[in-house]
């Protein structure tokens, strides 16, 4: 399983972290071992003092995909999800000033929680999803994908220029404005149209 993320795919938390806004979608991976296990807690690495929180709407790939037409990209995926990318803030900021690529400050193991999926037909226009993102009962994060730079299935299409796509790969959209640090004890839950998709503790 492959994890795609994108980077600055919503004009508010472009600006929240005073970054250019880009060209084209802004891509990097994250492993296997970036999963955090279900019912574990996400622990905060002892490498950075500012891990922060961003909540994402997530795709799952369904079938083997490479060159996808944008038109053609729904059928690639039957679910959506939601997910949170943590992110060593610190070491990011350290890397980005080096130009040096963010791996260490985003693809570190235990880096990224994949909650529930629900199929797409439930939803209705996947272009106007609402989903947030709770800390200890406090809405931190609210985002709707009607202000994706890229929606959906224009990045399954320009993903599989460059990656080939399969099954059970999953790609986290970008996050919206709202992203912040997170301390041992806080609990962090994730939900679509009022549906709870992940619940995860701090530690």
């Amino acid at each position: 399983m492959k994890i795609i993320c994108i980077g600055r795919n919503y004009a508010s938390h472009i600006e929240e972290l005073k970054n250019e806004r880009p060209d084209e979608p802004v891509i990097f991976l994250k492993p296997d071992t970036a999963v955090v296990q279900k019912q574990f807690p996400f622990v905060i690495p002892e490498f950075s003092n500012d891990v922060h929180y961003e909540v994402e709407v997530l795709v799952k790939i369904n079938k083997v995909g490479k060159y996808i037409d944008a038109k053609f990209a729904h059928k690639y995926y039957d679910e959506i999800g939601l997910g949170i990318d943590f992110t060593a803030r610190d070491i990011q900021a350290k890397l980005k000033e080096k130009g040096l690529p963010w791996e260490k400050a985003k693809a570190f193991d235990g880096s990224a929680v994949i909650g529930d999926f629900i199929n797409k037909s439930e939803l209705g226009s996947l272009d106007s999803i609402n989903f947030e993102l709770t800390k200890n009962d406090e809405v931190v994060q609210k985002g709707n994908t009607q202000n994706m730079l890229w929606k959906i299935d224009e990045l399954v299409a320009y993903v599989s220029q460059y990656f080939t796509l399969r099954t059970g790969d999953v790609i986290f959209t970008g996050t919206p404005e709202g992203v912040g640090k997170v301390n041992p004890d806080d609990v962090l839950e994730g939900s679509i149209e009022g549906k709870k998709l992940f619940r995860i503790q701090v530690k």
